[in-house]
């Protein structure tokens, strides 16, 4: 196994991929890398992020369903993540700034999963979600992860940080 830590990945960061600068037919490298470095457990889905992503019909869709293993999805199942998911939780709830309605959209996304399963069992969560500690309709992801010590990157710190790199086989113009 590697030395690497696991980046856990939030879906806005593959809609946002697979929606703009790594779309499918522009850059099929990026998908090819996800699933290759989580060979050494260095980049995972949770399931409830799967269950999201799964629900969109579309290439991401068919991508997690044709080229992700099994062994690319973790599990949220586990005492010690459920756990730290209570924790979690408990701190959104305490925190009177957020209205009710983006304390119920927190708890039934997959966002308090991946802030916890990196509490619980440790892991970067990649986010293209900004921090905004005076948010009051939404709980974001970043300033929930700085509350717990949990590392927070997006997909540019993680591809560096995995030395992954998109080669382009130059062809002469005119030759396609």
């Amino acid at each position: 196994m590697s030395s690497r830590p696991t980046f856990l990945l939030d879906a806005d960061t593959l809609i946002t991929a697979k929606n703009s600068y790594y779309s499918f037919g522009l850059c099929p490298g990026f998908w090819k890398s996800l699933v290759h470095a989580h060979q050494d457990a260095d980049i995972r889905l949770l399931d409830r992020v799967e269950l999201e992503l799964l629900a969109g019909n579309d290439d991401l869709e068919e991508w997690i369903r044709n080229d992700v293993p099994p062994r690319f999805i973790l599990g949220t199942d586990a005492p010690d993540v459920i756990s730290a998911y209570a924790e979690v939780m408990r701190w959104v709830n305490g925190r009177t700034q957020y209205r009710e309605q983006a304390r119920n959209g927190f708890a039934n996304g997959a966002d308090g999963w991946l802030a916890a399963y990196a509490v619980a069992r440790g892991g970067i969560v990649v986010t293209h979600e900004q921090s905004h500690p005076e948010a009051k309709t939404r709980v974001p992801l970043p300033d929930v992860c700085s509350a717990f010590d949990v590392a927070c990157r997006d997909t540019f710190f993680m591809l560096e940080r995995l030395r992954v790199s998109f080669d382009w086989p130059h062809l002469p113009l005119g030759s396609r």
